[in-house]
């Protein structure tokens, strides 16, 4: 059985794009993007595959 590892991200929205492009050059993927504790900023959600399972 697949078992899966996961990350909260804050996103800052001027750099949105970089920052999601350096967790995914890390085997991250994207689930999801919700408002964070201010407008002016995002909190991603990802996972990826654990390792060794």
């Amino acid at each position: 059985m697949q078992k899966w590892e996961y990350a909260t991200v804050p996103l800052l929205v001027h750099a949105t794009k970089q920052i999601l492009d350096n967790w995914g050059e890390d085997g991250w993927e994207l689930v999801a993007v919700v408002p964070g504790p201010n407008p002016d900023q995002l909190v991603a959600y990802l996972k990826r595959p654990r390792e060794g399972a």
